[in-house]
């Protein structure tokens, strides 16, 4: 039952969106992952999933807010029984937010994380939360790809629940490279240049930050 509403979701978020997947420096093969995007849109993380093929979605979980998505038994299934979420708690009053996705990262599954930690409203990505870089220190095996949605927020604009339809594209970047002399702040900016980088394929991601507001 589960299986078959997950498809219907699925589906649904194909038809309006499209949810085309565009592999620019990466392939979808079976390795353990932290996919990172940019967040924009409660769509984002079903675009995601879409974009996926079947074979990778079983062992890939979103990390979703437990304040918006355990808010009600609804969106606590759509989340977790729907897309395999795993929760975390942003109150504060964990000892260890991060243990949940630690857990599957332990078990060799993959991630789909929002390192802004909030939605953005204007198209621009905004800086790193510390999630991304505390995982990676504890998961260094774990290829870190980053993913440059584009238009779910326009699909779903953030305090809209009206659905536009439109061509969502999920790009996925090369993964990041590891570089052990790297301290937290350099590594989220690299990071966060990465995802920049794919909003203009002819970027380069070596090219000067764009300064996040």
């Amino acid at each position: 039952m589960k299986s078959v509403l997950r498809l219907i979701l699925l589906g649904v978020v194909q038809l309006l969106a499209g949810a085309h997947a565009d592999w620019q420096g990466c392939a979808p093969q079976p390795r353990q992952r932290i996919y990172y995007a940019n967040h924009t849109s409660h769509f984002d993380t079903l675009v995601i999933v879409a974009a996926l093929p079947a074979e990778l979605r079983a062992e890939t979980h979103p990390v979703a807010a437990l304040d918006y998505w355990g808010a009600s038994v609804l969106r606590r299934f759509i989340a977790v029984e729907c897309l395999n979420a795993v929760m975390i708690d942003r109150s504060g009053q964990s000892v260890d937010p991060l243990r949940p996705p630690a857990e599957f990262l332990g078990r060799g599954h993959s991630l789909i994380l929002f390192p802004e930690g909030t939605r953005g409203t204007d198209g621009t990505v905004g800086r790193f939360r510390s999630g991304l870089y505390n995982l990676a220190q504890r998961f260094p095996h774990a290829e870190l790809v980053p993913v440059y949605l584009d238009n779910p927020r326009r699909v779903m604009p953030k305090g809209s629940f009206l659905i536009v339809p439109l061509i969502c594209t999920a790009r996925f970047g090369a993964p990041l490279t590891p570089d052990p002399s790297e301290d937290k702040d350099l590594f989220l900016a690299r990071a966060r240049n990465a995802l920049v980088a794919l909003a203009d394929p002819q970027r380069s991601p070596e090219a000067p930050l764009e300064a996040a507001r």
